[in-house]
């Protein structure tokens, strides 16, 4: 079906214009006479929402801790809240560690296979978190890279910051719970996974050469000082996500690598870990891509923070969370409004409420308040 979007402003080229928006063959098109028009009067036609890194389908897969529900009955849920968010292409963080339960080896292959048949929607890829002293779980990384099923690599070593809190019963407690063990078991195998650090460098070697092999991009992730970014630049990561402080985003940005922080940071106004705060280092031009991270609302409120603060325009604070992240991750079909690329919008009112959802050229999601505007 081909549609029509009328009477809006888009953002075309780096600047919001009025002018219609025709969707046809699942791709932005020229000329009119469409099946279907959608009056977007009053409201800004954006390119669709892209999510480099979000987490928030762990609370579709358990709820609750030692509440599991299967892999394609979350991903429907997170289908769903992923369109109502005004996102279109997801990067699902997906982490693949020591730890059993909810990050286990075979949690990964479940969601694995439940993506094989995505439910409809946004398009769901899999940004594979790897811990990085994950060793037996190595193999299974590697086949679902060679296999086209991991989409983007990020390197995560959770570990010595996991062992470091061993001793907080509170925090003991709740990495138990989410791997549905014993304290005891989660503390041994802590232990067990720390005691093998000599192992790292070899397995990121290879989980990188896989990774250049299958062409994906790869990003490093809380790089806490310019020894960190220099490690994983030389791995192939040209992407630096949550650097905890600024003097390493400003090194990725002088080496021209994309630098990623959290929506959600820009929209509580700073860091829940007290790290670096993401508003005006993108002010700055030293956070490049911001990330839904824990909470997918955040992504498409993020945009509207960013232009409130008075530095940046809609338009510009928009290709945080749409061109940008399309450019770090190499997707060039999209990512931008222009004849040819993938008909994925995001309608919105100037005060940021979300308004329609267009997927592959295709209505996906409409607010109850625009159905009227179907024609």
């Amino acid at each position: 079906m081909s549609w029509t979007i009328t009477g809006g402003h888009a953002l075309r080229e780096g600047a919001m214009t009025a002018g219609d928006v025709t969707l046809a063959g699942g791709k932005i098109a020229q000329g009119q006479g469409a099946e279907r028009a959608f009056d977007a009067s009053g409201l800004l036609v954006m390119p669709g929402l892209i999510d480099i890194h979000g987490d928030a389908h762990e609370r579709a897969l358990q709820p609750r801790p030692n509440v599991d529900f299967s892999a394609d009955f979350a991903l429907r849920d997170a289908s769903a809240q992923l369109l109502a968010s005004g996102i279109t292409t997801a990067y699902l963080g997906v982490t693949l560690s020591w730890e059993p339960g909810l990050r286990s080896l075979t949690s990964f292959e479940k969601t694995l296979a439940a993506l094989r048949n995505p439910p409809p929607g946004p398009e769901m890829r899999v940004h594979l978190r790897f811990e990085a002293d994950n060793f037996e779980a190595e193999p299974a990384a590697l086949a679902a890279i060679e296999a086209g099923e991991a989409h983007l690599l990020g390197f995560n070593d959770h570990t010595p910051s996991i062992r470091r809190k061993l001793g907080n019963p509170k925090e003991l407690g709740k990495y138990a719970g989410r791997a549905g063990v014993s304290e005891e078991e989660f503390r041994a195998r802590a232990e067990a996974a720390f005691a093998r650090r000599g192992e790292i460098p070899e397995s990121r070697a290879r989980l990188s050469a896989a990774a250049k092999s299958a062409v994906i991009p790869m990003l490093s992730h809380d790089d806490a000082n310019l020894e960190d970014r220099a490690l994983f630049r030389e791995l192939g990561a040209g992407i630096c996500e949550f650097p905890i402080t600024e003097p390493v985003a400003v090194n990725a940005r002088e080496a021209g690598e994309a630098v990623v922080m959290g929506s959600p940071n820009v929209v509580r106004g700073g860091s829940h870990l007290g790290w670096a705060s993401a508003a005006p280092l993108a002010e700055r031009g030293l956070v490049t891509v911001l990330a839904s991270d824990y909470h997918w609302p955040a992504l498409l409120a993020a945009p509207f923070r960013m232009a409130a603060r008075g530095v940046m325009n809609i338009a510009q604070a928009w290709a945080l969370v749409s061109t940008n992240p399309a450019d770090a991750l190499g997707l060039k079909d999209r990512g931008r409004i222009a004849t040819g690329l993938r008909g994925d919008l995001t309608l919105v009112t100037p005060e940021g409420a979300l308004a329609a959802v267009f997927v592959g050229g295709g209505l996906a999601w409409v607010s109850p308040m625009a159905a009227a505007r179907l024609g």
